[in-house]
């Protein structure tokens, strides 16, 4: 070997020694990502299930009884019946129902009138969402519930002979998800925030901890040179983040239940180049800052915040004010989520996995090139 790849090889033999010795490093790309992917696997959701809604019949009647048995019936909601909507406003107010919907008191004659004369208006009900708490939640609430009426209106007209035949019928199909389970959309982005707190964490205490500790000064005084302690150090650290990787793909897949409809290689691919440019902002921050504590503060705010906010993990990046996404495009945990959910998803895709991963690639060159600019070559 050249004395090159000697050094090279003593170096990244310090690390190894430095990882092994150092139990947290293994805790953070063995437990941690196992522990934050179940975490987020069923802790973060998208789905409502069990919705408490409460049910106003102002008046008995067939109409209305037999509508309030709809909701009752519907698996989706926990009904409480109530005579009144003062009733349950207080109900609403604490939180404790997500909608109330009132059948009028007039509900029955105007359902009457509205089967025996074709061009008189429907029924109307009133839904009253809790918009307070949780916008998107009151918003599927409320699609929901006109779901259940729409639902029962048709089923009533067909049992009464009167429904006019549609000239479009409309069939849906969902690809990709056809449970529409958003635990199989969210799973795939939560690995990506995983390996960018595991990969920029890690990586943020390499140089800053042989500054403290005073080795920094030792390594500089022999003949080694800026790349090759960049390459020392990223080694041991791109081997850890893909055991942290492959943590999480078996957990997500065994576990949580996503399916994995593209290639292992693929998946090796986006990994690897995403770590790539994880490691060099990780290595980056260590460098500028020079204190571990400090280190880990930036690489959370730098890393996991931007990953979990702008990455499309669970905010969409076309729904987001005009200044947002621009700023996602920088993020390599931006083209991660998009890879990841590519090929669990949907399998491999070239036209979405490979731009994918040249703009990881290139943006791990671009950090590991400032690092080595920053990184001093001799003491001064």
């Amino acid at each position: 070997m050249s004395g090159t790849w000697r050094r090279i090889a003593a170096l990244i033999r310090k690390e190894v020694l430095q990882v092994v010795r150092d139990p947290s490093s293994l805790l953070i790309a063995g437990v941690l990502p196992l522990v934050l992917l179940i975490l987020f696997g069923y802790a973060v959701s998208l789905d409502l299930t069990h919705v408490a809604i409460g049910v106003v019949v102002e008046q008995a009647g067939s109409q209305a009884e037999d509508l309030a048995a709809a909701f009752a019936n519907d698996p989706m909601f926990t009904v409480r019946r109530a005579d009144t909507l003062a009733e349950l406003q207080p109900a609403l107010s604490a939180g404790e129902l997500h909608a109330i919907v009132v059948i009028p008191a007039d509900f029955d004659a105007l359902a009457q009138q509205a089967m025996a004369q074709r061009n008189a208006p429907p029924a109307p009900i009133q839904v009253v969402v809790d918009g307070g708490a949780n916008p998107n939640t009151a918003g599927l609430v409320q699609n929901y519930a006109q779901a259940v009426w729409r639902g029962w209106v048709a089923e009533r007209a067909e049992r009464l002979g009167q429904p006019d035949r549609p000239l479009i019928s409309v069939a849906t199909r969902t690809w990709y998800n056809p449970n529409r389970d958003s635990h199989e959309f969210l799973v795939p982005g939560a690995i990506a925030v995983v390996l960018t707190i595991v990969g920029t964490l890690l990586t943020s205490l390499v140089i800053a901890r042989e500054w403290e500790r005073g080795t920094m000064e030792a390594v500089l005084a022999t003949q080694v040179g800026r790349a090759e302690i960049l390459a020392a150090k990223i080694v041991p650290y791109f081997i850890l983040g893909l055991v942290a990787a492959a943590v999480s793909t078996a957990a997500a897949i065994l576990l949580l239940g996503v399916p994995l409809r593209g290639s292992l290689i693929w998946l090796f691919v986006s990994y690897s180049a995403f770590l790539f440019a994880a490691l060099g902002m990780g290595l980056l921050i260590s460098t500028l800052t020079r204190n571990q504590f400090l280190a880990s503060q930036v690489a959370l705010i730098v890393g996991f915040m931007p990953a979990f906010e702008l990455s499309g993990f669970v905010f969409e990046i076309d729904a987001m004010p005009r200044f947002l996404p621009p700023i996602a495009a920088i993020l390599p945990a931006r083209y991660l989520v998009s890879s990841l959910r590519t090929i669990f998803l949907v399998g491999d895709v070239p036209a979405i996995l490979v731009p994918n991963t040249l703009v990881m690639l290139f943006m791990g060159v671009l950090l590991l090139g400032i690092t080595w600019r920053r990184t001093p070559s001799r003491l001064d």
